[in-house]
């Protein structure tokens, strides 16, 4: 009997610790794509060269490179979390424009970052130094599914942009966060603001939120928790 009541309580214990047997071992499942072995939880970084224009005229992503990058560097205008099932199927949330928040096959991830050229931009694949609890980061990403991208870049509302979407969900049970906040810069390396961002918090009549505490995946992939994985060479 003191057996069974011993094995009961362990059993009990490793149920209670934030889920770690299940999440480490079960869910911690991997995959290979673009020659790169991916695990739940890793990020994905999207980068191009600063002087790369993704569309003929001026929009956010050229207006992010212009305020978080320097010349003459892949920069980070794209972070997004990976998801690997049980059938070793890839999968990605994120927060765009054109998606909200959601949860949907790598495919589609790559039909919506194809560059004009018909190329694909750098996918630079980073993870967690301690990756112990990637698969509940993971889970709490999912329960942002189907709020609408944070244009207005503000940490009081219930959107998020990409890399605050990251932020939010890679959260200790203790509630420490794995990515801090930093004062948010949207000015060009000349100091004036690109026309995208002038034009954008115009029609919404809210001022530019220069230096409001915020995240940028630029900034994010340098963070010192993270290492790198590798990066994709995806074909067409």
């Amino acid at each position: 009997m003191k057996r069974i009541c011993l094995f009961i309580g362990l059993a009990c214990l490793c149920a209670l610790s934030l889920n770690s047997c299940h999440s480490s071992v079960v869910e911690n499942y991997t995959t290979t794509v673009g020659g790169v072995s991916i695990q739940n939880g890793d990020l994905l970084f999207v980068g191009i060269p600063l002087d790369y224009h993704l569309t003929d005229s001026a929009g956010m992503d050229d207006a992010i490179a212009s305020a978080t990058g320097k010349d003459g560097e892949i920069n980070y205008i794209h972070v997004a979390i990976l998801e690997v099932d049980e059938n070793d199927s890839l999968w990605v949330i994120d927060a765009t424009i054109k998606h909200g928040v959601d949860r949907h096959p790598f495919r589609i991830f790559l039909s919506d970052f194809t560059l004009k050229d018909g190329s694909y931009p750098v996918l630079d694949v980073k993870r967690l130094k301690d990756n112990t609890a990637a698969a509940s980061y993971v889970e709490k990403a999912k329960t942002f599914e189907g709020r609408g991208y944070d244009v207005y870049f503000s940490p009081d509302n219930e959107e998020q942009y990409c890399s605050e979407l990251v932020r939010n969900s890679y959260v200790t049970d203790k509630g420490a966060y794995w990515f801090s906040n930093a004062p948010m810069n949207f000015k060009s390396e000349d100091g004036t603001f690109p026309p995208y961002w002038v034009e954008l918090f115009g029609q919404l009549g809210e001022p530019i939120p220069q230096g409001v505490p915020g995240t940028n995946p630029a900034d994010m992939s340098k963070s010192e928790c993270l290492e790198s994985v590798g990066k994709m060479k995806v074909e067409n």
